[in-house]
């Protein structure tokens, strides 16, 4: 709390630039925020990213991008003076001590089916007494204190704005409906060109990009057991079916629960897809047979695809109490998501065996995007780009006790 006292009185001090940004991302250099650094470094404004690791420093230098550490004295000052402040996560994609005052953008890192924030118990749950009601009206009370911070939050679509103001408790004129800028490269250009930059990012990875390749998903449990890790014998009728359907299953798990899903057997079907080997897997999507998840936000993006979704669920109820959905479950994965492998692996291979069956799951997949997605014209970033520059403008106008009208 220390440093957060000094950071804001810094603040107070320090005057922000009249057009600075600072750029920070929870997952690396991808997602939105770099979709939006492109369309800002198009309009020579002055900008930095704002580096969590040594190889987000070498991934923003192998992209042209100027870069400072987030923690640094200097990664300090240049947040303490940017007038925008672009995250993904949270805060600490900048320096944390330094947000106060700036015009925050917050690009979120997907459309949420799990619930967030303040509709999240998981959110207000501590160790600290976890029974004190008191504590947790304390937690909800400084997030929503440090969500008020926040100046744009974009929303791909009016049913997704509902969730986003009810979980960072914001009103309509902060939760603009502009598309997400993450998913631009969705459905930017041709289908065919969409489908070459994903088969050269695969291929950087040292992953064949002509293969059937279907990609699997599965949710991070916050360290808890993983119940939908395969069993040896499931391993075995798994890679069977993708050795009959000449297919090859890609892992996209969170980097502390990679190890849990190697076959327990030497295999070529199975290759791992974690974010050291491609740090964005959105842009991946138009090349892919299939994907499998549970409750990943990637469905949502898939279904701009349109890409042909499983879903693998083996403790929805158990999930539903803990963290909580926004509607129904069954509203986007269907009455018939898999409980187990066994299940998956039947429907996976009626999938790519059967062209009706593929077509059915690709239906679907183009109703969800209806239901979710406002824009599909890959003009995300520019939306939310006027939308930042225009609230930025009235902010300023207001500092200065101009007419704002």
């Amino acid at each position: 709390m220390p440093l957060y006292a000094v950071g804001r009185l810094a603040t107070v001090l320090i005057p922000r630039t009249a057009n600075e940004w600072v750029f920070g991302c929870g997952a690396g250099v991808g997602d939105g925020a770099l979709a939006l650094w492109q369309r800002v470094a198009a309009d020579d404004h002055p900008a930095v990213w704002l580096s969590g690791s040594a190889r987000e420093a070498a991934d923003a230098a192998a992209l042209g991008i100027p870069s400072v550490p987030k923690t640094s004295l200097r990664g300090f000052w240049r947040t303490a003076r940017a007038r925008v402040v672009v995250v993904t996560h949270g805060f600490g994609d900048v320096n944390r001590y330094a947000v106060s005052g700036a015009f925050v953008v917050q690009l979120w890192h997907g459309i949420p089916l799990k619930r967030i924030g303040l509709d999240s118990a998981e959110t207000l749950r501590t160790s600290v007494l976890p029974g004190s009601v008191l504590l947790r009206r304390l937690i909800a009370t400084m997030y929503r204190g440090a969500a008020r911070r926040i100046d744009v939050l974009p929303a791909a679509s009016a049913l997704v704005r509902g969730r986003l103001e009810s979980a960072f408790g914001l009103p309509d004129a902060r939760v603009p409906v502009t598309g997400e800028p993450r998913v631009d490269v969705l459905s930017s250009g041709t289908p065919q060109a969409r489908r070459e930059h994903a088969r050269a990012i695969l291929e950087r990875a040292g992953i064949d990009a002509d293969a059937r390749l279907v990609l699997y998903a599965p949710t991070w449990r916050d360290g808890e057991p993983d119940p939908a890790v395969p069993t040896p014998a499931q391993w075995r009728a798994l890679i069977d079916l993708l050795e009959a359907q000449d297919a090859v299953l890609l892992i996209r798990s969170h980097p502390l629960g990679a190890g849990e899903y190697d076959p327990p057997f030497a295999t070529d079907r199975v290759r791992p897809l974690g974010s050291a080997l491609v740090r964005d897997a959105t842009a991946v999507l138009p090349v892919l047979t299939a994907l499998i998840t549970d409750y990943s936000s990637m469905a949502f993006d898939a279904a701009l695809v349109p890409l042909p979704v499983l879903f693998l669920a083996p403790d929805i109820e158990a999930y539903a109490d803990r963290r909580g959905f926004y509607g129904r479950y069954q509203d986007v994965a269907g009455a018939d998501p898999a409980s187990s492998w066994d299940e998956a692996t039947v429907q996976l291979d009626g999938l790519l065996a059967d062209p009706a069956i593929r077509a059915e799951r690709i239906a679907r997949s183009e109703e969800l995007s209806r239901r979710v997605h406002a824009y599909r014209d890959g003009r995300n970033t520019l939306r939310v780009y006027r939308a930042i520059l225009k609230g930025a403008r009235l902010r300023g106008s207001a500092e200065q006790g101009e007419s704002v009208a």
